[in-house]
């Protein structure tokens, strides 16, 4: 009888065991993995689409490069920083859990429930909109319109956006492994053809005077404005004006270059996370900055800045008006001659698809840790038999599907970066108010050149917060709204004390 017993408590002790591993996140993502999902998150449609706008708003070759240069020392500054918060709390959630440490239960809601209604799902849905955009090169159907609703028009476009944010989080249900192999595959197949497409271009600037005359007044600023009758005019732009507008445009490689944060929300799933994170933090947004500059000058080697509005061919129609603003494609057109337009249409596909992946698999993690915090649906606080947040990734899902039909691209990024660039800013805060609220608690690794780097941070990106807010107020007003709104949502749907923080160690 005692043997009963034994056996019996014996066998109750090893179930528990395995049902409470079963609800916890495994740790299968080495540092490669974990660079892959930076850099993958990061390049996704910006680059090949935002340089034609930058470009009207600025007209010059020299700040062109001057505000991609900075876009990446203002990233690399917020990925050193971050790297100190990522060591102290390696769990699932990421920014949603520093902010909740720094700030308490109230802050960090309104940062996942502006992270769900416009920053991640707002992401999703802009670069599925341009993955669906770019596949149109191939089937001109897509640009057919199915039916029109309250006056918005909905494309067999948008249907195809729509279809893809399903497909790539049916694939992330069935496990990480799953999402990890499509990250490294596509992350890797988009940088080579990056890096081809930079060579190729530079090449061509030993070739022609394209590079030259574009660097001819580098620094001979103007904005260029399309008439009624569709000609153009060139208005200079100086002091005060220039600060305006180079604070505004900024925005679109703000855009091209975040989502780098994404890896934190899976900390939970990274090995060694102490160490991995900032590592991955660091050299997946190094690389990336690197290329995107690189990038910019292939685009300069190749396509006249200025170009003809009315223009039908890649040249004639330069950076500045590029067909659809599809620079990558009109740069590959002059490599390659018109199936060059194809070749960057492909690339672009899969570069958008791969960036989604990355999105869509750590976006969900963070929606998981807001729910076992009692933030977020409850339904979400579950792990499927492959041991990722399934129900968190369709409600994801759902919503950004939804706001692939709520907006045009360039809307979807001023919503989702200005609001994101707010939060970065509190998080990078938050160094500051932890070392002096909890001096004693391990740092694996401290925010390099602190204080003065993450200090530079936060005053660069909040001047190009309020440059926004005076030069834009309409577009990104609607980012702040969105946040704002989340406040009176906080208090009817929580009572929990701000005091419930999340515990740092593991």
């Amino acid at each position: 009888m005692p043997s009963y017993f034994l056996w019996r408590h014996f066998f109750i002790f090893t179930i528990k065991t395995i049902m409470s591993q079963a609800k916890e996140l495994n740790r299968t993502l080495g540092l490669l993995d974990a660079t892959s999902i930076v850099a993958g998150s990061m390049i996704g449609s910006g680059i090949f689409i935002v340089t034609a706008s930058m470009v009207r708003d600025i007209g010059s070759a020299g700040w062109l490069l001057f505000l991609w240069l900075l876009t990446g020392l203002i990233t690399v500054f917020a990925a050193l920083s971050y790297g100190e918060l990522a060591g102290m709390m390696p769990k699932a959630g990421g920014q949603y859990v520093y902010i909740q440490r720094a700030y308490g239960r109230m802050i960090s809601f309104l940062y996942g429930w502006t992270v769900f209604t416009v920053i991640q799902t707002g992401v999703i849905a802009a670069v599925a909109v341009a993955f669906a955009k770019y596949s149109a090169v191939f089937f001109t159907e897509l640009n057919y319109i199915v039916t029109t609703f309250s006056g918005i028009e909905i494309t067999l476009q948008q249907v195809l956006a729509v279809l893809s944010i399903i497909f790539l989080t049916y694939i992330n249900t069935r496990g990480v492994q799953n999402g990890k192999i499509i990250q490294l595959i596509f992350t890797s197949a988009k940088l080579f053809a990056l890096f081809a497409l930079i060579v190729l271009g530079l090449a061509f600037a030993f070739k022609t005077d394209t590079f030259s005359s574009n660097m001819t007044d580098m620094w001979n600023a103007g904005q260029t404005k399309i008439l009624k009758n569709g000609d153009s005019i060139f208005v200079p732009l100086s002091g005060f004006a220039l600060l305006g507008v180079l604070g505004s445009t900024i925005i679109n490689s703000l855009f091209s270059s975040d989502a780098w944060n994404n890896v934190t929300f899976i900390a939970g799933e990274i090995k060694d996370p102490k160490k991995n994170i900032p590592r991955s933090l660091f050299l997946g947004t190094l690389i990336v900055t690197i290329i995107y500059i690189l990038a910019n000058l292939a685009y300069l080697s190749l396509l006249p800045m200025k170009g003809d509005v009315h223009g039908t061919t890649a040249i004639s129609q330069g950076i500045m008006f590029a067909n659809q603003d599809r620079v990558g494609a009109s740069a590959a057109s002059v490599i390659f001659g018109n199936i060059g337009v194809s070749i960057m249409a492909l690339l672009i596909m899969i570069s958008t698809f791969g960036c989604n992946n990355g999105l869509i698999l750590s976006g969900s993690r963070l929606f998981y840790a807001m729910s076992k915090d009692g933030l977020f649906f409850k339904k979400a606080n579950s792990l499927n038999k492959n041991n990722v947040p399934s129900t968190a990734l369709w409600f994801q899902c759902l919503w950004a599907c939804l706001l692939c039909f709520s907006g045009q691209y360039g809307d979807l990024i001023k919503y989702s970066t200005f609001a994101s660039l707010l939060f970065y800013i509190l998080t990078i805060a938050g160094i500051f108010v932890l070392r002096k609220k909890e001096p004693d608690l391990e740092r694996p690794y401290k925010a390099f050149g602190y204080p003065y780097i993450p200090a530079l941070y936060i005053i660069l990106t909040f001047s190009i917060c309020v440059d926004l807010l005076i030069y834009d107020t309409k577009s990104v007003g609607m980012g702040l709204l969105i946040v704002l709104i989340g406040i009176p949502i906080y208090y009817l749907t929580n009572k929990k004390s701000d005091n419930d923080l999340i515990e740092i160690d593991e």
